[in-house]
């Protein structure tokens, strides 16, 4: 369900992007509006693969199943950095921009910045804006496709030539109930979060983009931080109370070997490597910086919060993926 959702994103994106690229055929090769109709066709043939195949454990034509699992894995993994790379470009590109004049811009990109990118091409029609607008928006979709399918194919090359133990092989039909009383006010409480974080967050970028005065964008900064430590300090304590109940639900622990889960494991503890970088450096240029006010104690506290919610989420998500069911 997650990788069609991201796919649907992803075509919208291709869409977009062709529109876009169509708009400069003149002055473009034609290899950049090939290249999104083909990665559209990949995304929906990938996809209905995926939602056929991905619990098949295959024990025919291993070798050749391997290797084409892996270039797919690989191609995915290459469209990845692709879209990576194109949205900081146009992300650079837009700051420089801004701190420039068009003259300067426009002689930076002969002199061999982007000779040959869209960027100077004009695009100065209504419909070219939304679409140039519209596929930027829509890369982190894509980015998050491209990591989503590579985990779905890597778990289905590690089940090549698998066999399951059935005596261990448990399945658990969960009975969700919506209003249910402890379901429905965890659902309740995390949408209430979920759209109070996303007006912080519009408020945040109007006031920090848009305003001028220093006084408005500390303000802006205050309110930002304390939300987000609120969250974290509400994330931490509910990780621990998860781990404390673990402790009086007596449950047998599952050591048998499952990619799924190892790579669930992996990608949980990789992905919360770069939020601590970010956070240690944080707290370095913090304490480093001379000037301490009261943003700095936030952002301080903030990247403390950080790390502490990390380490008591991933070991409540570890030790609930190892457990048996009832």
């Amino acid at each position: 369900g997650g990788l069609i959702l991201f796919a649907i994103f992803s075509l919208v994106m291709d869409v977009f992007k062709i529109g876009y690229y169509s708009s400069f055929y003149s002055c473009l090769s034609a290899i950049k509006i090939i290249y999104p109709i083909v990665q559209a066709i990949f995304v929906v043939v990938q996809t209905y693969f995926l939602w056929v195949s991905a619990k098949d454990c295959i024990h025919v034509h291993l070798n050749v199943t391997r290797c084409g699992l892996m270039l797919t894995l690989t191609t995915n993994l290459a469209v990845w950095m692709s879209a990576v790379t194109d949205e900081s470009v146009h992300k650079a590109h837009s700051k420089l921009k801004k701190n420039m004049t068009e003259e300067i811009f426009r002689w930076l990109l002969k002199v061999g910045m982007r000779s040959s990118s869209v960027e100077e091409c004009n695009c100065n029609s209504q419909i070219c804006q939304i679409f140039k607008n519209g596929y930027f928006w829509l890369y982190p979709f894509n980015i998050e496709y491209s990591l989503f399918a590579s985990a779905m194919v890597y778990v289905m090359w590690k089940n090549v030539g698998r066999f399951i133990d059935h005596h261990s092989h448990h399945i658990q039909r969960l009975k969700f109930r919506l209003f249910r009383r402890t379901f429905f006010v965890g659902i309740m409480l995390g949408l209430i979060i979920l759209v109070s974080g996303l007006g912080v967050l519009i408020l945040y970028e109007v006031q920090v983009n848009s305003s001028t005065e220093s006084s408005k964008k500390s303000q802006a900064l205050t309110m930002y931080y304390i939300f987000n430590i609120v969250c974290l300090s509400l994330m931490s304590l509910v990780c621990i109370g998860g781990s404390i109940i673990y402790r009086f639900d007596k449950r047998d622990m599952d050591r048998h070997k499952n990619p799924t889960r190892t790579l669930d494991v992996a990608l949980l503890m990789g992905a919360a490597l770069g939020q601590y970088a970010i956070s240690y450096y944080s707290i370095v240029a913090i304490v480093a910086s001379t000037p301490r006010d009261t943003i700095s104690a936030l952002n301080l506290t903030y990247a403390l919060l950080m790390i502490a919610q990390h380490t008591f989420q991933n070991i409540f998500i570890i030790e609930g993926l190892h457990r048996q069911p009832p």
